[in-house]
């Protein structure tokens, strides 16, 4: 890091020489605080001294007040929290949502415009707006125009977000008008409160568990005969979960994943922004169960409206003491994909950079601030009250075609109706598409499609009858994951399709193993060729599924190996 040439390098060193004789530095090592930006730094934190694992949440916080971190600030940051500044500055570049503005350069305009160009809106013109959005004069001297990952909201596509107003069904027109309108802030829908909730019975479960009407031994055989898995992508089945972190010595915590980063996938926000309360009451039901001492939420950035809800509704449940006061932690991501993995988020939640952790130890035993930690996807607490009101066999009796459960399907693509798809387990794609979303687009015939978003491999239509459920897809060398299903026609470019998912993995690659930080790159450099070197695709898919440290880059290479497998044709 360069240091200031503004100081007096002329005066007389202090102190000892050194063991080799030589004299002390004269001037400190490192970058030297500026006494402004110390002084700016009191204005937004006051005397406050943020603890270790408030680093991002500080950040954010100094992002909101500034429109942007400088160096200056990020030094002045690193002093008061008695940090080394490259540790500050290595967590405040890893993440998208943060703008680090060097030495020398200008501060971003005050407002920006992020085009999601995923894999459902560019099939809906996400380019094409960007492009448009980019070009607009009326745009150019207030805000930048910049590309973003998946923000979540698949269903509208193409979605574009003026600062934290997301724009559904986005075009230039909407977008223009939202900028010169000033409305930029995110909207709160309509959602159920906590006095709508509890008048339907909300609560009761929870009130039965903290009784002692129902003990833990209970509750977690429930859990246990009604087949329940976490629905977030890897399908661990809940009571066994439950149980290896009660046998590890406290204290314990639980930590909610609300970072549904896989592109196709939206579920959890639509839960999260219109039942909040049921998502809550599992949360504590699952907290009581393990006896855990906090409680944490780990939402992605993308989700400023589900932000405000929670805030608010978590306030409540402490105000009318069904909630201890400081018992949930709301935190705050910034934007990277990586922390979808339940590792990286951990590392996140305590404030640094979302680099997966090598496993055993599982979080389990050694999790959030290295105690056992139950982590759930937001949707599989969600199920909770339901499980204790009404048994387990109500999730037990629920599927089709030889399947159990529940499963809350993310349909978006060529559809006439995307959206949530709430169906049983088992569910086909053909039936999701025929029953669930008013069949293709006019003018579209279904060729295939993507069972388990970004990573899930892609499916030809031949296929579209095989149950959509754990244990069913890896024959054909897919997975269902968090069920984000993305329907594609014969308007869409097979290849084209594989290359945004690859340039989406290359972006999101935390880059900690080479496998996948040079994997992605040189898959996506490979790919955008005219002809492909399958062979060479090939070897790099097992180099990287063999070597990677976590599911992103073991299951990067997906779409290739099922173009491979089941569109050869198209690769010729």
């Amino acid at each position: 890091m360069e240091g200031n040439t503004d100081r007096d390098v002329s005066a007389p060193a202090i102190g000892r020489r050194s063991r080799s004789g030589a004299a002390p530095r004269s001037i400190p090592k490192g970058r030297v605080v500026d006494p402004r930006d110390r002084e700016e730094l009191d204005r937004i934190l006051g005397m406050e001294v943020p603890r270790r694992d408030l680093l991002i949440e500080t950040l954010h916080r100094l992002q909101d007040a500034c429109g942007s971190l400088s160096l200056g600030m990020i030094a002045a940051l690193a002093e008061r929290m008695s940090l080394a500044m490259v540790e500050v500055y290595e967590t405040a570049t890893f993440y998208a949502h943060f703008d680090v503005v060097h030495d020398g350069e200008a501060p971003p305009p005050p407002l920006t415009i992020r085009v999601c160009d995923s894999l459902s809106c560019e099939l809906a013109g996400a380019w094409s707006l960007l492009e448009e959005l980019a070009s607009e004069p009326s745009l150019s001297r207030v805000c930048r125009v910049v590309r973003a990952p998946c923000v979540g909201r698949c269903e509208s596509a193409p979605v574009a977000v003026v600062g934290k107003r997301a724009i559904d069904r986005a075009d230039v027109a909407a977008v223009v008008a939202a900028v010169h309108s000033g409305e930029v802030e995110a909207v709160i829908p309509v959602f159920e409160d906590l006095d709508q909730y509890r008048s339907r019975g909300g609560y009761a479960a929870l009130g039965r568990c903290r009784t002692g009407e129902l003990t833990r031994e209970e509750v977690v055989d429930r859990l246990d005969r009604s087949g329940l898995r976490g629905l977030g992508g890897a399908g661990f089945k809940s009571g066994m979960k439950w149980k290896l972190v009660l046998q590890s010595p406290g204290p314990r915590y639980v930590a909610i994943n609300a970072d549904e980063g896989e592109p196709g996938t939206f579920k959890d926000r639509v839960y999260l922004e219109t039942a909040p309360h049921r998502f809550l009451e599992g949360l504590l039901i699952a907290a009581w169960a393990v006896e855990a001492d906090a409680a944490y939420i780990y939402l992605r950035d993308e989700y400023p409206h589900v932000r405000s809800i929670l805030s608010a509704e978590v306030g409540r449940l402490e105000s009318e003491g069904i909630a201890a006061h400081g018992f949930i932690h709301l935190r705050r991501g910034a934007g990277a994909y990586i922390c979808g993995e339940e590792t990286a988020m951990l590392e996140s939640l305590e404030g640094k950079r979302g680099l997966p952790r090598h496993k055993p130890p599982f979080p389990t035993q050694v999790g959030l601030f290295g105690r056992p930690t139950l982590i759930h996807n937001v949707e599989t607490v969600y199920w909770l009250r339901d499980l204790i009101e009404r048994g387990p066999e109500f999730w037990s009796g629920q599927g089709r075609n030889g399947r159990t459960g529940l499963r809350s399907y993310s349909v978006s693509g060529r559809v006439v109706s995307p959206g949530v798809k709430l169906a049983p387990a088992g569910t086909t794609a053909r039936e999701l598409i025929e029953e669930y979303s008013g069949g293709m687009l006019e003018g579209h015939r279904f060729v295939g499609y993507l069972p388990g978003g970004a990573s899930g491999g892609i499916l030809p239509a031949s296929l579209a009858d095989l149950p959509l459920d754990f244990g069913t897809l890896e024959a054909h060398g897919c997975f269902i994951g968090s069920a984000a299903v993305i329907v594609l026609s014969d308007r869409d470019d097979l290849r084209a399709v594989a290359r945004n998912l690859l340039r989406f993995f290359e972006d999101e690659s935390c880059g900690q193993c080479t496998p996948c930080r040079c994997g992605t790159e040189k898959a996506v450099q490979l790919m955008s060729r005219d002809s492909w070197d399958l062979p060479l695709l090939l070897e790099l898919s097992a180099a990287m599924r063999d070597a990677s440290i976590c599911g992103l880059g073991q299951a990067a290479m997906n779409p290739v190996l099922s173009l491979a497998r089941h569109f050869p044709e198209i690769l010729r």
